[in-house]
């Protein structure tokens, strides 16, 4: 596990990374919960593997809008993911992630950090980006999120103040801490 993700591991913070790298970061942690993020065509069998406390899957595509064919992330998707978050043990780290670890997994760990933390949006982006300078984070999930959580635009605004990430077909696994 590379050094800046097993810094302080089962301190109740958020790991995420790419499918390929999950099973690398979830053998660094002696628990987790796990929140997978994949789109209905994933072959995600490998996960049944893994031994989380508890685990939450959600299905749908790395989208922003509606497209045919497509699933499209939903408020109420986003509502079962802050329920599961809500649910977590504040010292279980949570293991976030997605295909790429990129756009889907980041948008969750910022979104729940930011159900967390009120009030602490720009922040939070500040620090995701700091600790993930490829990371673009599904605009559509986070507008559902701050929707939810009644931000009036708090989080949509921080996230497009970070704006786009480096250019990476892949990211790479990364700790965002929960100590706002």
């Amino acid at each position: 596990m590379p050094a800046e993700v097993a810094s302080s591991l089962n301190d109740g913070a958020i790991y995420v990374a790419p499918l390929s790298a999950v099973h690398e970061v979830a053998r660094g942690l002696s628990s987790y919960d796990l929140l997978t993020l994949l789109s209905p065509d994933t072959d995600a069998e490998a996960l049944a593997a893994l031994a989380p406390q508890r685990r939450l899957h959600l299905v749908f595509h790395d989208i922003v809008e509606a497209r045919e064919g497509l699933i499209v992330p939903s408020g109420e998707m986003i509502a079962v993911m802050l329920d599961f978050g809500r649910a977590r043990a504040p010292e279980t780290p949570l293991l976030i992630h997605c295909w790429a670890g990129i756009s889907r997994s980041s948008a969750a760990a910022y979104i729940l950090a930011c159900d967390r933390h009120p009030g602490c949006e720009d922040e939070l982006a500040t620090a995701l980006r700091a600790r993930a300078p490829f990371v673009t984070p599904n605009r559509l999930m986070v507008a559902l999120a701050d929707d939810l959580l009644g931000r009036n635009g708090a989080m949509v605004d921080a996230i497009a103040r970070i704006g786009r990430g480096a250019e990476a077909f892949e990211g790479m696994p990364y700790r965002l801490g929960l100590d706002f």
